[in-house]
């Protein structure tokens, strides 16, 4: 997706969980504004991690959380993925070369 990204994070079978959203803030890496849109459950993780998504990509972010876990031990968790992820998908072996 060119302007948006959607990102789920849960443990065992995909369900939905708590559905936050979040904008890009006017300068990359920082956030703009957030919100819970469905769910009652981590609704500070859960906006929490929609805006680190918005802000690590710079492009309009939903995520839904759904987890076990204690809400501070989830987002924690969550995030260290996410930084995980990010710095994979930016190592040199993982981008193809055209030529």
């Amino acid at each position: 997706m060119d302007n948006a990204v959607l990102a789920f994070f849960y443990e065992g079978r995909m369900k939905m969980g708590t559905l936050a959203v979040s904008t890009a803030g006017l300068r990359a890496g920082s956030t703009g504004t957030s919100s819970v849109l469905l769910g009652g459950k981590y609704l500070v993780a859960a906006r929490a991690l929609a805006e680190k998504v918005a802000a690590s990509f710079n492009r309009m972010s939903i995520v839904s959380l759904n987890t076990q876990l204690m809400e501070g031990e989830a987002l924690r968790v969550y995030s260290s993925l996410l930084d995980k992820a990010r710095q994979n998908a930016a190592s040199p072996e993982h981008s193809s070369s055209k030529g």
